[in-house]
């Protein structure tokens, strides 16, 4: 078992994530912004983050920028339904495992988490 943040600003996602990880029997955690999220890590200690790039307030990358500053050990999957190449390149510096296009295969992204958590 697992401890997965799921960090996007649509609901839908959120939740569809949460459930799909908790009938996986992780423990789970949703933000709805990088805010949340940086609140959440201090106490919640993710094994993994899903991390949508475009958000309000606090984006995607500069919510990864503000994780690393801490843990640049924890595994990170970026969700985006725009491919914008600087960004991911940026990402990509900051040490993200996977790069997911929005809108993602949930069956593809399931079992990437599972290869992902496999290996740590």
């Amino acid at each position: 078992m697992a401890r997965i943040l799921i960090v996007d600003d649509q609901l839908g996602v959120r939740r569809l994530l949460y459930e799909t990880f908790r009938e996986e029997k992780h423990e789970v955690e949703m933000a709805a912004n990088g805010t949340e999220a940086l609140e959440l890590i201090q106490r919640f200690l993710p094994d993994l983050i899903l991390m949508d790039m475009k958000m309000p307030g606090i984006n995607g990358i500069e919510t990864l920028r503000q994780i690393r500053l801490n843990n640049q050990k924890v595994g990170v999957i970026m969700m985006t339904a725009y491919g914008d190449i600087q960004n991911m390149e940026q990402a990509q510096e900051l040490g993200i495992l996977h790069y997911i296009s929005k809108p993602f295969d949930l069956f593809e992204l399931r079992d990437k988490v599972r290869e992902i958590l496999a290996k740590n």
